[in-house]
């Protein structure tokens, strides 16, 4: 729809919609109403979606499937998807069609080098706590050298003295 007179100003459309609701012109009306926003976004094209995030937006823009689960330990999780025998038996096709339907976990080899993982998979589990710092080493409460002065004679028996 377009308007017959150019409007210039603001003060112009007051008028204009007066006359628009007497003559039953709805469309004129929606149309002088959206010119008295300056904010693009109250355009009925622009309606944006304010819920996502950034790599929301950009997942949905591009059309990409949702990410990839990583995994950094195999040891610490139950359901670790195996795909292998499915290529082994099948060939690479059937491969590819179960990992789009039950893809994998990425492993990852987290903070420590490749040497290093490989040398804590073979030590036991406390020392695996331990080399990651999640092992809280138990409290000890060092005593007073005079306390320990005062136990030591207290083991000492008193006869050996005389």
């Amino acid at each position: 729809m377009q308007i017959d007179v150019p409007l210039v100003n603001e003060a112009q459309i007051g008028t204009r919609l007066n006359a628009a609701i007497e003559n039953d012109r709805r469309g004129e009306f929606a149309l002088l109403l959206s010119l008295l926003s300056v904010d693009a976004r109250d355009m009925a094209q622009f309606q944006w979606q304010n819920d996502l995030n950034m790599a929301q937006k950009l997942q949905r823009q591009f059309e990409l499937p949702p990410q990839q689960a990583l995994m950094a330990d195999l040891s610490s999780v139950e359901p670790v998807v195996d795909n292998s025998s499915i290529f082994i038996a099948e060939g690479p096709r059937a491969f590819q069609l179960q990992q789009a339907l039950r893809p994998e976990a990425l492993v990852i080899r987290g903070g420590e080098s490749m040497a290093m993982a490989e040398a804590l998979s073979n030590c036991d589990p406390i020392t695996q706590l331990r080399q990651r710092g999640q092992l809280i080493p138990p409290k000890v409460d060092i005593m007073h050298f005079a306390d320990q002065l005062a136990i030591q004679r207290n083991l000492v028996p008193l006869q050996a003295l005389a």
